[in-house]
């Protein structure tokens, strides 16, 4: 494959449901380190990690890529959209501080299934008017852009990012507010989206409690569904409950279930259902 596929935008098709949200001023970095769970003033200008917005009683309300492209900006990529929703819910927050958050219409998102020419796992690529993301691992390499311009479309092609997703133990939440799911339920430890050494934050205390004392239960696990199957569809093992489909991508899905369960046959109704791994590598 030539190298210069990777710049090309043959190479890209559109991811539609993304959106973006910016935080913009000389306290947006202190605002986000307040309201968000990972370490945000870890972040040097031109770094990216995973990071999620929680309720105070520590449920994930949505998970996002936070990119920080300069001192006093910070942009949420939000793969599940909800842009103007976030911005509004986020805006009630920050009261007299010195910043502006909207959602960002004039970003496009497109997706790649090739590696990034030059950008490293959390270092952005400067690309013409937009961004470049390593949004992949070397069993499954992928490429996120972020551009003035729209992106082609291709049917079927964001099925098929959602699910490398889903393989790479990414969740996908459709709701805002989702307000389901602990971090530890849904894996956000993989993704090393929340911090329990930075100071307090919405549902910290929670998030805390569970990793110190070691009292998650459920974890989420990845499985293959039958055609038709929704997120919150009950699985079970023999006639004893045993979890519930967080998220769907085709015949993929994200279900959360008991940590000691993982060796046992899973049902969807009369359907057997089998586990299958996760692919490690999509923390930053």
């Amino acid at each position: 494959m030539p190298d210069n596929l990777h710049s090309s935008e043959a190479a890209f098709s559109a991811l539609p449901g993304h959106r973006i949200v910016g935080l913009q001023g000389p306290e947006a970095v202190a605002y986000a380190q307040a309201q968000f769970s990972s370490d945000v003033g870890a972040l040097s200008v031109g770094q990216w990690h995973w990071s999620a917005w929680l309720t105070a009683k520590g449920r994930v309300m949505a998970i996002f890529m936070l990119y920080r492209p300069a001192e006093d900006e910070l942009l949420m990529v939000l793969a599940d959209g909800h842009a103007e929703e976030i911005a509004a819910q986020l805006q009630r927050f920050v009261f007299r501080r010195k910043l502006r958050i909207a959602a960002r219409d004039n970003l496009h998102a497109g997706g790649g299934f090739v590696a990034p020419a030059v950008a490293g796992p959390d270092q952005m690529r400067r690309e013409g008017a937009g961004w470049e993301f390593d949004l992949g691992t070397p069993a499954l390499p992928r490429t996120l852009r972020l551009d003035m311009a729209a992106f082609p479309d291709r049917p079927g092609f964001e099925l098929q990012w959602r699910q490398a997703d889903l393989k790479l133990g990414l969740p996908r939440l459709d709701e805002f507010p989702s307000e389901q799911w602990t971090p530890q339920q849904i894996g956000l430890d993989r993704l090393a989206a929340y911090s329990v050494k930075k100071g307090c934050y919405p549902g910290q205390e929670i998030v805390a409690r569970t990793h110190f004392l070691g009292k998650a239960k459920r974890v989420a696990q990845l499985i293959q569904v039958p055609a038709g199957t929704a997120a919150g569809a009950a699985l079970h093992t023999g006639t004893q409950a045993a979890g519930v489909v967080a998220c769907v991508a085709g015949d993929l899905a994200l279900a959360v279930l008991p940590i000691e369960s993982e060796d046992l046959p899973l049902q969807l109704g009369d359907t057997a259902v089998p586990r299958l791994a996760l692919l490690a590598g999509l923390a930053r």
